[in-house]
């Protein structure tokens, strides 16, 4: 992107044409909805109203932090909350697909219901590049189906605007730099949220070992990149996997689940590098899983892969 202020003007203009009245705004918190959000915002003011999910899958802390990102940002804002529609619609589901999709339709019900009680049929979205080229069609492969590209059910009766569809995440946060938002540099999390950092089936259970082994990956990096004996990665965060491995606590013989922590960096999410990480970095990482979740999780593994082959996400 050579000009922000250029794409502001344009994207401001392309939105009044396609919102000729209100609009609800999917809101994650992240970078790219808050994005979206922000240039709705500057072409709709009070005919814009942002909707935060609270789905039950999110990080440690994330309802907080969103809450006063956004007022920080000054956005019009509603938290809905949802943990109870998308255990549901995740209950038994193991395959990661099958759980993009049904969290994508569970998204876009709630939508429907918000957008009905504000009087509109129109969703703005975060959408960005790499999301559609990843969720295949036309001639595409399919990497993986983003919950807000491949998850949204054919017969939804929502009009999307996606006024970041064309860009990549380099150029979101120019743009996002741009517009003041803050902290425009923190890394991504997935929309589906921890749902596809569980492999295997998801229970609040799972879910809660996941929330607690990530929020360690996530203190231990930031406390070694304050202290500057290790670069800021582009993503780092916790994989509980679908297996159950021996361990030992005290004198006694435990079966527990084993994590996997993934640390990476990048530059629009397109590609990425498995990173070095110092090995004292990572010791206190597993020493801080074991040990806060004793008994439950006995194992922790770095994973070494860069993307591709792999995924940045494991699922």
């Amino acid at each position: 992107m050579n000009d922000p202020a250029a794409f502001v003007t344009e994207a401001v203009r392309r939105i009044q044409e396609q919102v000729p009245g209100k609009t609800i705004i999917a809101a994650s918190g992240g970078i790219d909805s808050t994005t979206a959000a922000l240039l709705v915002e500057r072409a709709l003011g009070e005919r814009a109203r942002a909707i935060f999910v609270d789905t039950g899958l999110l990080r440690a802390g994330e309802v907080e932090l969103v809450r006063e990102f956004f007022r920080t940002s000054g956005l019009r804002f509603d938290v809905v909350p949802a943990a109870d529609q998308f255990f549901r619609a995740l209950d038994g589901v193991t395959e990661p697909e099958e759980k993009r999709r049904r969290i994508g339709e569970t998204f876009i019900r709630l939508f429907e219901s918000e957008a009905d009680r504000f009087g509109t049929d129109r969703l703005v979205q975060g959408t960005i590049a790499p999301d559609w080229i990843e969720s295949g069609g036309a001639l595409r492969d399919t990497i993986k189906t983003h919950h807000n590209v491949g998850g949204v059910p054919k017969d939804s009766r929502l009009v999307l605007v996606e006024p970041l569809r064309d860009l990549y995440k380099d150029e979101v946060r120019q743009l996002a730099h741009h517009l003041g938002i803050p902290s425009p540099d923190r890394q991504p999390f997935p929309g589906p949220g921890l749902a596809v950092r569980v492999n295997g089936v998801v229970t609040p259970e799972r879910v809660r070992r996941a929330r607690v082994a990530n929020a360690i990956v996530e203190q231990e990096v930031e406390r070694a990149v304050a202290a500057k004996t290790m670069a800021r990665p582009w993503q780092y965060f916790a994989v509980l996997l679908p297996t159950r491995t021996v361990g030992v606590t005290g004198d006694n013989r435990v079966y527990g689940e084993a994590v996997s922590v993934r640390i990476v960096e990048s530059i629009d999410a397109m590609t990425a590098t498995a990173m070095e990480v110092p090995r004292a970095v990572l010791k206190a990482i597993s020493e801080r899983i074991t040990r806060e979740l004793s008994g439950e999780v006995v194992r922790v593994l770095y994973d070494v892969t860069d993307k591709p082959p792999a995924t940045i996400e494991w699922e």
